[in-house]
């Protein structure tokens, strides 16, 4: 026997709204990875460019004053190492934005690490099962971390975790805190097939856990 006529209609509207609810998650990852684009694309105008243009212009400085007054061009040059090490290291936070290299050279416990440390932010890692991971899933729960690091208040206590078993690549992140997410944590999760539930404990603890399937 068939299900019955109104099973069949909740059933399709249960398909449908899933439909529409993946359409959503779609696009709210689309219009936050165009507004990050952008934002990077700014930061690199406003912040490294004009930097890399008053290094130039220095440099002329430089060149025209070397013979006429050498502690001068001394004086100068030791500005313009200020301003390249700068540029330099927007650089290398701009691209950990994109894709840390970190994450691709010593691992997700590494990169963790690294952010931590610059948030001042004390945090437990257990990550050991994520490793040999396919690199989208492990940048998947890296910028989940990200994100709630950037969240919470410098001195806020975390942990992360990560495991496996039966096929699915499962993540914990926890931040002694309440921590208002966005709704792009679940929808890079449900991108790649997988899940992910948000818990708070209103002023003492926000949980984030989710789950990711592993490739057969």
């Amino acid at each position: 026997m068939g299900l019955p006529r109104a099973d069949v209609l909740r059933e399709t509207e249960r398909l449908r709204s899933e439909v529409e609810e993946l359409r959503a998650s779609r696009m709210r990852l689309a219009l936050a990875s165009d507004a990050e684009r952008c934002n990077i694309e700014n930061a690199l105008h406003d912040g490294v460019q004009q930097e890399l243009v008053g290094v130039a212009a220095n440099l002329d400085r430089v060149a025209a004053s070397v013979e006429a007054d050498p502690e001068a061009a001394k004086r100068l040059l030791a500005e313009m190492r200020v301003d390249v090490q700068r540029a330099m290291e927007e650089t290398r936070r701009l691209a950990h934005r994109i894709y840390p290299p970190l994450l691709e050279a010593g691992g997700l416990g590494a990169a963790l690490r690294w952010i931590a440390a610059g948030a001042n932010i004390p945090i437990r890692i257990d990550v050991a099962a994520a490793k040999d991971c396919p690199k989208q899933l492990v940048a998947a729960v890296y910028f989940c971390c990200q994100e709630m690091i950037e969240r919470v208040a410098a001195g806020t206590p975390m942990a992360v975790s990560v495991r496996r078993a039966d096929g699915v690549l499962t993540y914990e992140v926890v931040a002694e805190c309440d921590v208002e997410t966005g709704d792009l944590l679940p929808d890079r999760a449900a991108a790649l097939g997988g899940g992910l539930t948000i818990r708070r404990e209103p002023g003492r603890q926000t949980r984030v856990v989710g789950s990711l399937p592993l490739p057969g």
